[in-house]
Order: structure tokens, then sequence, then C-alpha cells
């Protein structure tokens, strides 16, 4: 059974109301708030493990949410909406949301999505994966152990899954890795061809390393393979 400690932002009360029983018959303790002008302040009280957060709410909208609160909340944002609407994902994903799903959602899959996500962390905060990687001639240091990533003495602020996409590639750098294989590992399924969510993160990931035209890439694209992190 687990303990992680669950908080779902949402205004739809009986849809929170039946995703909360079923999430606390799971093992989760799930904390509720209908208001977005009043996340903020649940988010710093509870201390949630995981965020289930909906894009359209009364007062401050979720993707002002997450916004805000990514840079100091290290924890996995699973957003939700009743949009269909890639514009409103990539944005989601690109404040800093780990997760996109797409209301009417059941609670079995929102379940399966948490555990991927919470999975995930465990399994990069594992002691087998605990040492520090040092990249690019030691300017890039990345601590699986505090999931810190410091560049040239600076400490940079990644989302969960930007985190785990970085490290993943750290791993193996100088390696190619596939979107499949890097799907797999931060996503925990397989690639269906369509999804932009790898693509988003490393364009995020290449805005906060500095990458410049005019200085050695960081993260290099490899036409029809994939992606790779310098050595």
């Amino acid at each position: 059974m687990t303990n992680d400690k669950i908080l779902i932002i949402d205004d739809d009360q009986e849809l929170t109301q039946l995703i909360s029983r079923f999430l606390e018959r799971n093992g989760f303790e799930v904390e509720v708030e209908h208001s977005g002008d009043q996340a903020l302040e649940r988010i710093e009280s509870v201390r949630p493990d995981l965020l289930v957060l909906d894009l359209m709410l009364p007062g401050t909208d979720g993707l002002s949410i997450c916004r805000n609160i990514r840079p100091v909340f290290p924890h996995p944002i699973i957003m939700l909406t009743a949009l269909d609407d890639d514009i409103d994902e990539v944005t989601g994903l690109e404040v800093g949301a780990d997760d996109y799903l797409r209301k009417p959602i059941s609670p079995r899959v929102l379940l399966a999505h948490i555990r991927a996500q919470l999975r995930k962390r465990g399994n990069l905060e594992a002691p087998v994966e605990n040492a520090t990687i040092r990249v690019n001639n030691g300017s890039l240091l990345i601590d699986p152990s505090t999931r810190e990533v410091i560049q040239n003495q600076t400490k940079l602020m990644l989302s969960t899954a930007e985190f785990d996409l970085l490290h993943t590639l750290a791993k193996r750098a100088g390696q190619i890795i596939t979107r499949d294989q890097l799907h797999r590992e931060i996503f925990n399924m397989e690639y269906d061809g369509l999804d932009r969510s790898i693509d988003i993160r490393i364009s995020r990931l290449r805005k906060k390393l500095g990458d410049d035209p005019r200085e050695p890439v960081v993260i290099k694209t490899v036409r029809g393979r994939g992606y790779l992190l310098a050595p």
C-alpha cells in the first residue's frame, strides 16, 4: 500500500469525489481543492507527492498555476482538460506538466498514470541510480539522489519529466536513444509515432541548458534516429 499524497485541483465536485474515493481505496491520501485562486496555498500546505490539475478552473487557470508552481514544486504534475485542442496540450507541457490527459477520464486510467509517474520518481531515487553524472567536460552535473542539475555552478529548475529525460540521456551520453526508447523510459508506454511530448521536453531542456547555435550543442538531434547527449 502506498502512503503517497495526491492533491486534486478541479472544480468538478462530482468527478473529484469519484476519483478521491477510488484513489483512497487504492491506498493514496487525497486532498481536493475546487478554486484556482486557492491552489497555490493548498499546494504549499498539503505538500503533495503528485498534483492532478485541471486546465479550466474558476479564478486562476491551471496553466498559470502550473507555470507559477513549477520552479518550486519538484513532484509530478498531471494536467486534465475537457478541451480537445493540441495547442492546450503543448502549452501544458511547455509550462512544466509531466503528463496530460483529456476528460472524460476513468479513475482507473488516471490511477495508472499516477502510478507510472510515481514509479518513475521511485526508480530514479533507487540507490543504484544515485551516482552523480558529469557531462560536457564536467560543466553539467546531474545528481539523481537530490534530483538536482547544476550547469556551470548554477542550479537549473527542471520538471519531473524534464529531469527524467535528461537523466536518461546522460546515463547513455554519446549514444543515440530513439524516441520509442525514451517514451518507454519516461512514460512507461510505447511511442505511437505522433506524440510530441518528447520533442517538446527536448526543446524545453535545450532552452534551460542555454543551447546556442554558436556554441557546442548539448542535446543533439540525429535525424530519423533519435537524440543523444554530447559526452
